[in-house]
């Protein structure tokens, strides 16, 4: 288990809000920062502060994304044409992990890239087992047959936690999904405002 999995809503308490929108988020009675000094009052960040929050904020909300494969993902967005901030979104929305997510095929962000490491999942007809595989316009994920009667499985679908989001068409029935389109930001269901375009600036400094 990675540190982050770990101390998963320490990062909400940090930032004052559900940073995933769940009821078992503990910021819901502790709506205060971690540690010894949470409970003191809150100061007004400074700019670079906001920046650094901002990116932490996106950074945590994927789960278990390092700093050296979010500054990539970063970097491949930038390359990229168009706006950056909206290309960073679309390119962390086809991770194959968030994706399994999407569909609500598991509970969490930190389930879905342990239920594509462990093989559950195919795209394409073919088994793919890394949680940060890009997905393409048109490719279409599903979950293995002999990982649909898994408890996890059965219980998200039973009482789904969300809705999935219009770029992806899902088959309830079938556990299966086509990943439409790279969504921009304002397509993607946060809970919590995100800021990417201050992410941007942080890399830029």
């Amino acid at each position: 288990m990675t540190k982050r999995a770990a101390a998963k809503y320490k990062i909400s308490r940090r930032i004052g809000e559900s940073l995933w929108g769940r009821a078992k988020d503990p910021v819901g009675k502790r709506n205060y920062a971690p540690g010894q000094h949470g409970q003191s009052r809150r100061r007004k960040g400074s700019d670079f502060g906001n920046q650094l929050m901002a990116k932490q904020k996106l950074k945590g909300y994927y789960g278990s994304i390092n700093e050296r494969q979010f500054r990539r993902v970063y970097q491949e967005a930038a390359r990229r044409k168009g706006d950056t901030s909206e290309n960073l979104i679309g390119l962390l929305e086809s991770r194959l992990d968030t994706v399994v997510y999407r569909m609500g095929i598991v509970p969490t962000v930190f389930a879905a890239r342990q239920f594509v490491s462990h093989g559950h999942v195919q795209v394409n007809g073919k088994r793919v087992n890394i949680a940060s595989y890009s997905l393409q316009e048109g490719d279409v994920v599903e979950v293995r047959e002999r990982s649909r009667q898994m408890p996890m499985v059965l219980e998200s679908q039973q009482n789904p936690e969300r809705s999935v989001p219009d770029y992806i068409e899902f088959d309830a029935k079938e556990l299966k999904g086509k990943f439409v389109r790279a969504p921009k930001l304002a397509d993607v269901p946060y809970p919590v405002m995100m800021e990417p375009n201050l992410i941007v600036e942080f890399y830029s400094r």
